[in-house]
Formats: C-alpha cells, sequence, structure tokens
C-alpha cells in the first residue's frame, strides 16, 4: 500500500485567543487544548455529527500554558499563569480541583506512566513533583538560573528532562532527586523538550529556530535541524520514534524523518499566524496543532506504511549509534537539514526505500480548501475571560547587561568604568533576586509540608474520634 501525504481532516475554532497545547487522550477519540483565553476545550474526534460536541471548562483566573491526559485518560491537568494546577474529570460535567503549585506562572504539567504522579515546571525556576492523590507536595528540583519552560517524565517515569530560559536542559533522576546531566544551548532558551519513546534520546525545539536530538545514553548530539525560519514552540515524537514533528512561530509544521536525518513535510495551516502547539495520537495515525489563528487543525498523518513496516516496529533511537565524538554541526548552513553521518551511523532501522526518494514537500491549505465537516459544536457555558499575554512575558525577565547611556563629550576610558560599575551593580542585584527566589521556594516546600501534615493529623484525629464515639455508643 503506498503512502500520501499528510492531509487536514477537520478543524475546530472555539477558542478566543492563541492555542497553546494540545494532548490526545490514550483513546483517540478526545483532545484538549489550553489556550490564552483561560479555558480548556475537550475536542470529540468521532465522525458522528451527532457525538461531535465539545466541552469548554472554565476555572483558571489566567492564561492555560499546558494541558496534559493522564495515561489512563480518567483525569486531564492544566497548568495556568494563575500559578495553579487543576485536575479536571474529562466529561460533560467537567469537576475539578484546584492546588497552588508555584509562586509563578506554571509553565509546564505532565503525568507519569502510572498516572499517579505529577510533574510542574514554573517561572519560579523550580521543577516541582506531586502526588495525583490529593496533591501532596513530594520535592522540588532546584537548580536552573532563569524561568523553567517545560518539564517533562521519562516513558519509565524513573528520570525526567526540564528546559529553561536559562538555555540549558537538564536530566533530573526522580529518585536521588539530583541532575544528573546538563546540555548547554549556549545562544538560546528552550521552548519545548521531549523523550524519545525508547526514553533514550531527547528533542528540543528552541528560540534560535533550530531541533536537537540529543542521545542522553552518552550526552551527545544525534541531529541538528536548522529548517524553521523563526523560533520552534513545540516538538513531537511519533510513537514509532522514527518520525519528528515541529510547530514554529514562522506558521509552519515541519515533518522529520528521523532514520535518514532529513525533512519530508512542511505544512503550513496556520499562516501567516504563529503555530505554537502539535502533538500526535497515541497511535499516530493523527496528529493535532494549533496557533495564534485560534483554530484546532486535525491532520492525518497517511504514513502507516513507513512507521508501522516489520523493520521500524521497535523503537531503537540510538542503538547503532557510533559513540565518536559529533563534529562539524557549526558548519552546517541555515535553511539546511543537517544530520551528523546518519548514513554511516543510522539512528534507527534503515527505511524502506522507495517511499523517500523525492525532495521533501510542501502541503499548503488555504482558507477555501478547508473541509468545513467537522467544525465543533461547543456545548455552551458561559462567557470567558481573555488575557492575551504581550510578547515581552517571552522575554528574559532578568534585566539586560547592557551598558547605560554615555555623554558623547565623556572619555572613552570614564564610559567604559561607568558601564562596568553598573554591570557589577546590575549582577549584585540579580544575584540577590536569586538568593531571595530561592529562600522563598525553600519556605513555601517547608509550609506546604507542614499544611500536609496537618491536613493528616486532623484526618487522623476525626477518624479516631468517630472511632471512640462508636465503642462508647455501643449498649452493655
Amino acid at each position: 500500500m503506498e503512502n500520501s501525504d499528510p492531509s487536514l481532516e477537520k478543524f475546530f475554532r472555539a477558542h478566543k485567543d492563541t492555542i497553546t497545547s494540545i494532548s490526545f487522550n490514550p483513546t483517540g477519540k478526545q483532545a484538549a487544548s489550553g489556550s490564552y483565553d483561560s479555558c480548556l476545550i475537550v475536542w470529540n474526534l468521532k465522525n458522528n455529527q451527532s457525538q461531535n460536541r465539545s466541552f469548554r471548562y472554565q476555572g483558571h483566573e489566567d492564561a492555560v500554558m499546558d494541558v496534559r491526559f493522564s495515561p489512563n485518560g480518567q483525569l486531564l491537568a492544566s497548568a495556568s499563569r494563575d500559578k495553579t494546577v487543576r485536575l479536571w474529570v474529562p466529561n460533560i460535567k467537567g469537576e475539578s480541583s484546584s492546588f497552588k503549585a508555584h509562586t509563578s506562572t506554571v509553565r509546564s504539567v505532565d503525568f507519569s506512566n502510572d498516572s499517579e504522579l505529577l510533574c510542574t515546571a514554573s517561572d519560579d525556576k523550580t521543577v516541582k513533583i506531586f502526588t495525583v492523590h490529593r496533591q501532596k507536595f513530594q520535592f522540588s528540583l532546584s537548580g536552573h538560573s532563569n524561568w523553567v519552560r517545560v518539564a517533562r517524565f521519562a516513558p519509565d517515569s524513573r528520570i525526567l528532562v526540564s528546559g529553561s530560559d536559562d538555555k540549558t536542559i537538564k536530566i533530573w533522576d526522580k529518585n536521588t532527586k539530583e541532575c544528573v546531566h546538563t546540555f548547554n544551548e549556549a545562544s538560546c532558551h528552550v521552548n519545548s523538550v521531549m523523550f524519545h519513546p525508547s526514553g533514550s534520546c531527547i528533542a528540543a525545539g528552541n528560540s534560535d529556530s533550530t531541533i536537537k536530538i540529543w542521545d542522553i545514553r552518552i550526552n551527545k548530539l544525534l541531529q541538528h535541524y536548522q529548517t524553521h525560519q523563526d523560533e520552534v514552540n513545540s516538538v513531537c515524537f511519533h510513537p514509532s520514534g522514527n518520525l519528528l514533528i515541529s510547530a514554529s512561530s514562522d506558521s509552519t509544521l515541519k515533518l522529520f524523518d528521523l532514520l535518514e536525518g532529513r525533512l519530508i513535510y512542511t505544512l503550513h495551516g496556520h499562516q501567516p499566524k504563529k503555530a505554537v502547539a502539535v502533538a500526535f495520537s497515541h497511535c499516530g495515525d493523527y496528529f493535532a496543532s494549533g496557533g495564534a489563528d485560534n483554530q484546532l487543525l486535525y491532520w492525518k498523518t497517511n504514513l502507516s506504511d513507513y512507521f508501522n513496516s516489520e523493520n521500524n516496529q521497535e523503537n531503537q533511537m540510538g542503538r547503532n549509534y557510533n559513540s565518536a565524538a559529533v563534529e562539524g554541526d557549526s558548519r552546517i548552513p541555515s535553511g539546511a537539514v543537517s544530520s551528523i553521518n546518519t548514513r554511516h551511523r543510522p539512528l534507527l532501522n534503515q527505511p524502506q526505500p522507495s517511499m523517500y526518494e523525492s525532495k521533501a514537500k510542501s502541503v499548503v491549505f488555504g482558507t477555501d480548501s478547508v473541509p468545513i465537516s467537522g467544525r465543533s459544536v461547543l456545548n455552551p457555558t458561559g462567557d470567558t475571560m481573555t488575557n492575551i499575554i504581550n510578547e515581552a512575558d517571552y522575554n528574559n525577565p532578568l534585566p539586560p547587561n547592557s551598558p547605560p547611556h554615555t555623554n558623547k563629550s565623556s572619555s572613552t576610558g570614564s564610559a567604559m568604568n561607568e558601564s562596568k560599575k553598573m554591570n557589577l551593580a546590575l549582577s549584585q542585584i540579580i544575584s540577590q533576586l536569586d538568593t531571595l527566589t530561592q529562600t522563598v521556594a525553600i519556605l513555601e516546600e517547608r509550609l506546604t509540608n507542614v499544611e500536609n501534615k496537618v491536613t493528616d493529623f486532623i484526618a487522623h484525629s476525626h477518624s479516631s474520634a468517630k472511632s471512640s464515639h462508636h465503642h462508647h455508643s455501643k449498649p452493655n
């Protein structure tokens, strides 16, 4: 059976502002999206029009930055700029519980593979772990020096990865609570990071428009893609591990063949607006994207022959990787797809050659060509708050170390001295702010622990009181 191009199946319009994140239910029948409009929407993706209703969930007081279905499909988690995380039951009632997770914006939330733990990432520079049951705080992972934009569990949940505006990616051991390795992105902040299904590699989408794939067993760069024209906001591995998709502020989605290390499709569905979020369904047959056009696009992958072939059923990312040092990635030309000697060091099993003999394809969907079928009808729940996040919110929150304006008549030496003094003063202020932030985080952890102990004590006291009352009320 011959593969065809990815195709747009449906589009949904209901959000009033940019879609920030997308997550599929494990069954593939629903997808959830979060938005700057402070709402979550759960989209029912069934073909039956009578069952194609979707549900809007309200509860956050500010922008929803991330959404995530639990692996068992029973819960939906959301992270918000209102500093809270909410857990929702994804049905028509949409009951939810909320807890304050951080002292600043919560940008990311994720479930462990057993649906028992949550990890969150925040502008307070920490990653935190909570239990899903009763949402009890467990511990913090501290080490980043700037906003943490994303944190994700590995497939086996024994380790985590986090990406930050401090231009680093950190790998954490959940059991020891220690950072086991740091990848330095050097010149850019990290917008998105995700584990390969095998757990042996990570992909990072960066603000300098690049995508990098690292082997975390040998801590080496495997592939480096420079095909986007603007920052990469989201990356997602296909469940087979053989493909990667990305969403960028250049308004495109790009699909990469990781076996051959090259771009195979560019999708233009959100132009001229930014593409912000993208995710594959759990089976990989579909993917969804969202962006600044406030629309969710539902796509059919149409590459079943490739990722279901007998030679590619196992996730073998990096299994045959030569451990020699990576060389020459600084010479990669801008706008080209770079794979580092991939022909001699395959990342996975070799693909079927018949499919990839042609050049990368560009698939454009104009407004007139978008099918009308499947447009969502929302369950009306009233008006929503609209919270537009300014571009400034994405900038580094620390003061820039730039020299002050000097008078032209001043001597060059005097100007340089004044600049050095100003930079030194700013550095000291930044250091003091970091110390204060860490102190607040420690105090918050202690307060959370005290609250948990008090809650446990009260629950135990009530249980004891009921037991005592039952004992005394027994007839002689």
